[in-house]
């Protein structure tokens, strides 16, 4: 696709610029990252203020309540929000970057008017229950068992890692509905309000002193079938198109904010002599062209998702999304290592901004599917190798 801009881009360009410059100084100042009640409330404000706008949901199809942009819009946009140091998605990266994209892709135009508008408007906020104790890269291998009786499922199980559940409404839920299947066909995917009874949700503290994962137990509790996603035991294929936004597309604005973060990393070692290391340079020049390739694979899975989108596919991106994520985790963390070398003793204050992102950036080689597991999609998918035996 060709992602050159045209004059109306441009418009659209200065147009978002002249709009972040009168809104971001009105802003009030962001909460403590350790705080998730108040995250949440700054952050869905910023998803307000940005659908009041006009700017929420911009690439979303039209029918979903998007804007219908294409690419070249939404790279824009994603661009300046961030050169503008502007919010980012928070606590509702779930509803934005994963529910919400399945959702329009795979739901009933009855589950879209019903969970959709809530996300766009900042009203809503999901969290993702896909990983176990047992069941984390296999994710087939999950046991939490929805038991049907009438119009619902019973559920019953644990999940692990759950992303923003003590702040969350609603959470995306793989459920096994047929134990007696094949691992992979007894799924099903279901959207669970977090208020049912049922649910205890147990915040985990992270190294950084945040509780933006949790344990979520739940015991015997009652889930209408209609909030299930696609047919019953077709949830692997619905949780592939889930993991395909979360891999392929959803890390767009942390590339253009991991770019920025150089920049900054740069100045930094201009400011305290580390500059004149040859070594460190070449590092720091290293980094810079990962990043820029990143960027161009960043506009190619765009691309791609919004061809499949005008082919008919919804708009789900392809296996392009893991080779992103395999290199994106590894150079994130060097980004993160070097600014360690740079700062020196002050990179151990766990008080301090980049010592907060060189701790999020370890689990990155984990979050969102782990390496081994996208070097396998990457060998069978892509390079078309035989599958690996035990």
């Amino acid at each position: 696709m060709d992602l050159l801009t045209t004059e109306a881009d441009e418009e659209f360009r200065r147009q978002l610029r002249s709009w972040l410059r009168r809104t971001l100084p009105g802003l009030p100042p962001a909460p403590p990252a350790t705080d998730w009640p108040a995250r949440r409330s700054y952050d869905l404000s910023w998803q307000r203020a940005l659908h009041d706008a006009g700017y929420a949901g911009l690439h979303w199809p039209t029918d979903a309540g998007g804007q219908g942009a294409g690419p070249t819009r939404h790279l824009i946009f994603l661009e300046e929000t961030e050169r503008a140091g502007a919010p980012y998605v928070g606590a509702n990266f779930v509803g934005l970057l994963h529910a919400g994209p399945t959702i329009a892709a795979e739901g009933t135009a009855e589950q879209r008017a019903r969970w959709l508008p809530p996300i766009l408007r900042g009203e809503e906020v999901w969290c993702q229950g896909f990983s176990e104790p047992e069941a984390g890269s296999d994710l087939a291998a999950l046991h939490t068992r929805a038991v049907r009786d009438g119009d619902s499922y019973v559920v019953t199980g644990s999940k692990l890692w759950t992303s923003h559940a003590e702040v969350a409404d609603w959470c995306e839920l793989l459920v096994r509905t047929d134990p007696a299947a094949p691992r992979h066909r007894g799924i099903s995917w279901l959207a669970l309000a977090m208020d049912t009874p049922g649910v205890t949700v147990r915040p985990l503290r992270t190294l950084a002193g945040s509780t933006e994962f949790a344990e979520v137990f739940l015991d015997e509790v009652r889930i209408p079938v209609d909030h299930r996603l696609g047919a019953e035991n077709d949830g692997w294929r619905v949780t592939m198109v889930t993991l395909s936004f979360e891999r392929g597309t959803a890390f767009v604005g942390e590339v253009v904010a991991c770019r920025r973060t150089l920049t900054r990393l740069a100045r930094a070692a201009r400011a305290n002599g580390r500059w004149d290391d040859a070594v460190l340079r070449r590092r720091l020049g290293r980094l810079h062209a990962e990043f820029g390739a990143l960027w161009r694979l960043t506009q190619w899975n765009v691309s791609e998702a919004e061809h499949a989108a005008r082919g008919g596919r919804d708009g789900v991106p392809g296996t392009a999304g893991s080779v992103f994520k395999l290199r994106y985790s590894t150079a994130r963390q060097e980004l993160y290592e070097a600014a360690a070398e740079v700062l020196g003793p002050q990179s151990l204050d766990t008080g301090h901004e980049w010592t907060e992102g060189r701790l999020s950036s370890l689990s990155y080689t984990i979050a969102a599917g782990t390496s081994q597991i996208q070097r396998n999609i990457v060998a069978e998918r892509l390079l078309g190798l035989p599958k690996g035996r035990c």
